[in-house]
């Protein structure tokens, strides 16, 4: 029996709208990751990008449990000495809920150029405008 191993220029890619309203923001950026690495199809091939295009509205109504949202610090440095800038996730996900979902998701992805290539592939919107009408995405429900 041959071994199937999916080639980057034969690849399907199809566009999901995932609704994160009411969702926590782990299990939200798992599933989405493994979507964007394309885990969910029969074709995934570990060396190869064969993750679909994901949309994710209602960034904004993303939820943390327990007391994360007070206890729980976004992280990040400038590279220079003292550079450690801090901020509580309460303040983050007020001011920057789309960027608080793509690096949870970001987080899940391999830390290399393959996972560089899977993060372009996903799009971040707090409202529930967006406008990638004419991909005509489908919508995705998750059950987590």
């Amino acid at each position: 029996m041959k071994s199937f191993m999916a080639k980057a220029n034969e690849i399907e890619r199809k566009w999901y709208v995932i609704d994160a309203k009411g969702k926590v923001l782990g299990r939200l950026a798992s599933e989405v990751a493994k979507i964007l690495r394309g885990k969910n199809k029969p074709i995934y091939t570990p060396h190869v990008d064969t993750g679909d295009h994901v949309i994710i509205i209602n960034a904004d109504k993303v939820v943390l449990t327990g007391k994360k949202l007070d206890q729980k610090m976004y992280r990040k440095h400038s590279l220079y000495p003292g550079g450690l800038k801090e901020t509580p996730y309460r303040k983050f996900m007020a001011q920057q809920p789309e960027k608080a979902v793509s690096e949870a998701i970001r987080g899940m992805l391999p830390h290399n150029s393959l996972g560089r290539q899977m993060l372009k592939k996903l799009r971040v919107y707090r409202g529930t405008e967006h406008e990638h009408q004419a991909q005509k995405p489908e919508v995705l429900e998750l059950n987590i």
